[in-house]
């Protein structure tokens, strides 16, 4: 069986589950191509408010398939470059996606597989999930973001062990360290993911998507460019038909609708 993502949409939530079975989800070129194709039609679709991403079975992604790295070895090395190339144009998708991204995971997130969990808004995770940088167990370095994502979440001596040690880290250990937004209970991290999902597909999209733009921007801008883009994104969101939804409900004491 080759390795693919499945797209299935459960009411206004999109979910994208990796399936390659054989190698424990591993990621290859086909899938990082197929992500970035599933969320570009989750952003021009309205219906679709949200996006989660899980793996199939019990295991959430092995990370890169090592029979291909190995292969890739004695091929010119801008083969290996275009693929890295691949996943990071979907780790880029990601981050710029619109609306919010969801990774459920359950049993192990490893290498790539890491890198991409951390790639997403949030992360729901089974009591089970296993997370690991195994990048220097293999004598290799990272990518899909992992560097990127763990600096501008934990100090540099945390960042170091995960990166250099390439220890197993379990879902409680991340969720105290912030990574992890919520723990579930083992084979229950999508219906966790889902039950967020849904919270979030009940706010106004255009807000949400303005957070998710300012959380984006706020670590490279000085402040007072910051808050000029705060304050552009509130004028544009005040005047927008769901602020006038919102402020009514709140002010009747009634449940919101937004568009």
């Amino acid at each position: 069986m080759s390795a693919a993502i499945k797209s299935t949409s459960h009411g206004q939530t999109m979910v994208l589950t990796l399936s390659n079975p054989e190698f424990r989800n591993a990621l290859g070129p086909e899938m990082y191509a197929a992500g970035i194709e599933a969320l570009n039609v989750a952003e021009s679709s309205p219906e679709v408010r949200s996006v989660v991403i899980t793996g199939e079975g019990s295991v959430f992604s092995a990370g890169g398939n090592l029979q291909r790295l190995e292969s890739n070895r004695q091929l010119p090395p801008e083969v290996q470059a275009q693929s890295i190339e691949g996943l990071h144009s979907w780790i880029e998708s990601i981050r710029a996606f619109p609306k919010p991204v969801i990774a459920a995971v359950e049993g192990a997130a490893a290498g790539a597989g890491f890198s991409l969990a951390l790639a997403c808004d949030f992360i729901v995770a089974a009591g089970n999930a296993v997370f690991v940088m195994a990048y220097s167990n293999i004598a290799l370095s990272p990518d899909g973001g992992a560097s990127w994502s763990l600096v501008h979440a934990l100090p540099r001596q945390l960042v170091n062990e995960l990166l250099m040690c390439g220890e197993r880290v379990d879902a409680q250990r991340l969720h105290a360290l912030g990574l992890v937004n919520r723990v579930a209970e083992s084979g229950n991290a999508l219906a966790d993911a889902m039950a967020l999902a849904e919270k979030l597909n009940a706010r106004a999209p255009n807000a949400l998507a303005s957070i998710k733009e300012l959380v984006g921007e706020a670590a490279h801008a000085s402040l007072n460019t910051h808050l000029a883009s705060e304050r552009d994104h509130f004028v544009r969101n005040l005047h927008h038909a769901n602020a006038g939804i919102g402020i009514a409900a709140f002010l009747k004491k009634t449940q919101p609708r937004y568009e």
